[in-house]
């Protein structure tokens, strides 16, 4: 198959090979930045610890955090059918995620960086029986590698943005060579499906957003209680997953509510939480008061912003909070997932910079279950409207709430089509014993 590939696949796996002393120098800068685990850095270069377990073993691997998320419900379906799980992702953050919420039983593991040493180190290692790739993680050794060894491998939860479309047509031939190797794109959208067929993916199913089928976030109920006893009698609005100039918007927005609505609290979860003293810092020269969550301190009664600089506490705050602004969306980055939002009840607001979630925040505006606002302003009006008019707000969050029973079932068309593979492994194991 070498032969086959396009000059910029064997021209990115000569250069990744001739690159491996540098991996070393990349690493340590890495882990000063806060972006590596240190006393898991081999992990990085292939190694681990862990045996691997005995049996058919099952190997997911997702970017971050999101992803993670997404296929917790599937990790635990294809526990069910008495397969071991091997999970990867590159971040620390979804580290700390998979420590809390992954069964005890479910191997985690960071990703190897992808040159072609460590990739082959992995997989001498865990020598996987099939490779599940979430969304649009696509890493050329990883494929090429897998392919090689014949790994069946699927890509789950398929997204590919228009803009990503463009700028893959440039390298048709490379992304179609490392389409072809999947056994299966399952790809969230119909439009994502028509992406990746035009892109030479010959085998493409629609299955939906597993993001639709996985649970509310959770919330640690002292912490909850805590919260709600410094905010008590407090109106109380949040944004969520904000990215850099985000925030100046809301400060402007609390700014413009805090005289019409006496006590008004705004919480800001900065979508990277090293923000957060930055955040305060905006909300300093806008003559608000603030607090950070990361030092411990709780929103005191004359604060104006609290800012919720922490990882793995969105559930709370949306728990807290009936009116969000879902961020990645007033600047040019996305949008952010506005799925745990509307899961948990909340009236949700965004930018018009969503094609991350074109379809999911598409159904939620056709329905009527969030709104779009385009600048301080019109993001102050509709926030005042539905804190005068709760039954207005109520009924926003409702149907957002409907909007997300409609859309979901990408969990079971997902099984559904790595059932027939399971099925072979279970008759395989049965054979052998």
């Amino acid at each position: 198959m070498a032969e086959r590939l396009p000059a910029t696949l064997r021209t990115y796996r000569a250069l990744t090979a001739a690159a491996k002393p540098l991996a070393a120098l990349l690493l340590s800068y890495r882990l000063k930045r806060g972006k590596e685990h240190a006393v898991r850095l081999p992990e990085r270069s292939g190694e681990s610890k862990i045996p691997r377990p005995p049996g058919p073993l099952v190997w997911l691997h997702g970017a971050s955090v999101g992803e993670l998320m997404a296929i917790l419900p599937l990790i635990e379906r294809i526990r069910a059918r008495d397969f071991s799980v091997l999970v990867t992702s590159g971040t620390v953050t979804s580290a700390e995620l998979a420590e809390r919420r992954l069964p005890p039983e479910v191997i985690h593991q960071f990703v190897p960086l992808d040159v072609p040493q460590f990739v082959a180190r992995f997989l001498d290692h865990w020598q996987p029986n099939l490779a599940l790739f979430v969304e649009s993680e696509l890493w050329p050794n990883l494929i090429m590698s897998c392919s090689a060894r014949r790994i069946p491998l699927f890509l789950v939860n398929g997204r590919l943005s228009e803009r990503s479309f463009n700028r893959w047509r440039w390298t048709r031939r490379t992304i179609a060579s490392l389409l072809s190797r999947f056994d299966l794109c399952l790809a969230q959208s119909a439009d994502d499906a028509a992406r990746y067929t035009g892109l030479g993916a010959p085998r493409v199913s629609t299955t939906g957003n597993l993001k639709l089928d996985a649970p509310a976030p959770p919330a640690d109920e002292d912490k909850l209680a805590e919260m709600k006893a410094a905010t008590a009698g407090r109106p109380i609005i949040a944004a969520t997953s904000t990215h850099p100039g985000e925030e100046t918007v809301v400060t402007d927005a609390h700014r413009r509510l805090k005289h019409t609505f006496p006590g008004l609290l705004t919480v800001i979860a900065p979508r990277h939480p090293q923000r957060g003293p930055g955040i305060a810092d905006i909300a300093k020269v806008a003559g608000l008061t603030s607090r950070l969550r990361s030092r411990g301190e709780l929103p005191l009664p004359t604060t104006d912003i609290y800012v919720a600089d922490t990882l793995g506490e969105l559930g709370l705050f949306y728990r807290l909070a009936p009116i969000v602004f879902v961020g990645g969306s007033l600047v040019s980055h996305g949008g952010q997932n506005p799925i745990e939002a509307a899961k948990l009840g909340v009236a949700i607001l965004h930018g018009p910079h969503v094609w991350n979630f074109a379809e999911i925040y598409s159904a939620l505006d056709a329905a009527g279950g969030a709104e779009q606002v385009t600048d301080a302003g019109k993001l102050a009006v509709r926030i005042g409207a539905w804190l005068k008019d709760p039954h207005a707000r109520k009924t926003v969050a409702d149907t957002g709430l409907k909007a997300m029973d409609t859309l979901a079932g990408a969990l079971e068309r997902t099984l559904a089509a790595l059932d027939p593979y399971l099925m072979q492994f279970r008759l395989e194991r049965s054979d052998d014993a």
